[in-house]
């Protein structure tokens, strides 16, 4: 329990490094944009003076670091600026957005998982036969599709000829329809879940594979306890400590694809959200939606990591 709790203290200490690190990254690359804030605020018929007096009120004549502590001040206050000349808040468009998109990663997460889980272990116990070689071919083939293109083939197929989901329209909030969100969002959650699903299948085969061949499966089976049995309680928990590590490098795939995939598919989220900003020359949602994607990814690996910890008891005896 001591080595535990050393361990995860260790990955929380990590985390306001890291997140001090991206705050500086995203602030100081997008300091060299050529967008003029005062003009995105005050308009393109703004005079000069005018121009020069808000850049003084809102410190944007401060040396860098200067104007990277009032960023940091402001993220403290959970204020990431404004945007277009009506000056609304940029953290209030992120707060409707955000849910959108973790919302979309988490259920393109929970479909790959299912559906990894159960072609690897399917591989598995079918090793070199018909099943494993099918598999196998599913897992290359998905690997090879890029998600766009997989979630521009889904609305064509399953959408345009079959009438079957729909692919674009207004996303009903859950708790008032869960049935309409979940058909808006299944086909976006496809297209981002099967290049993952051939990825971590592979994975997830061969690491039920090298625990099928140890010692203790053959003595157990030899013992009479029922193969299944085996499998399901011994195995197939063993085996999971690496899928969970690649799984978690995926999670960046995820977020970083749903933001893509948003816009195909017309989603309120924070892929529409940065089009939106990179399309209307507006950095502070640009930074605003960069800075959260980012600190998102961090903390989601985190967490992936203190459940590695978790479910690894050789990590935790170290």
């Amino acid at each position: 329990m001591a080595n535990t709790l050393r361990l995860i203290g260790r990955r929380l200490l990590q985390l306001p490094i890291m997140i001090l690190g991206i705050t500086f990254l995203v602030f100081f690359v997008m300091s060299f944009s050529q967008v003029d804030p005062a003009i995105t605020a005050l308009g393109e018929g703004a005079s000069i003076e005018d121009r020069e007096q808000y850049r003084e009120e809102h410190g944007l004549n401060d040396p860098l670091l200067v104007r990277y502590f009032a960023f940091l001040a402001g993220l403290v206050r959970f204020d990431l600026g404004t945007y277009t000349s009506r000056q609304l808040p940029v953290i209030d468009q992120i707060a409707t957005a955000f849910p959108v998109t973790l919302s979309l990663t988490f259920l393109g997460l929970i479909i790959a998982v299912i559906g990894a889980t159960l072609l690897g272990v399917t591989a598995a116990l079918y090793r070199d036969r018909w099943p494993d070689q099918v598999i196998r071919v599913f897992s290359v083939a998905s690997l090879s599709m890029p998600s766009f293109w997989l979630a521009i083939l889904l609305i064509q197929l399953v959408t345009l000829q079959m009438g079957a989901l729909p692919a674009s329209g207004p996303l009903p909030p859950f708790s008032e329809d869960p049935a309409g969100w979940l058909a808006r969002m299944t086909l976006p959650a496809i297209a981002l879940a099967v290049p993952v699903i051939g990825q971590l299948s592979r994975v997830v085969r061969t690491a039920m594979v090298e625990e099928l061949d140890r010692d203790y499966v053959r003595t157990a089976i030899g013992a009479g306890v029922p193969r299944a049995v085996v499998v399901a309680r011994n195995v197939f928990r063993n085996a999971l400590i690496t899928p969970v590590t690649v799984l978690g490098l995926r999670v960046g795939y995820l977020i970083g694809g749903a933001v893509v995939i948003e816009i195909i598919f017309a989603l309120p989220g924070m892929g529409t959200l940065i089009l939106q900003g990179i399309t209307n020359n507006e950095p502070n949602l640009v930074q605003g939606v960069t800075l959260t994607v980012a600190l998102a990814f961090v903390v989601i690996n985190i967490i992936v990591d203190l459940l590695y910890v978790l479910i690894n008891p050789r990590i935790r005896s170290v």
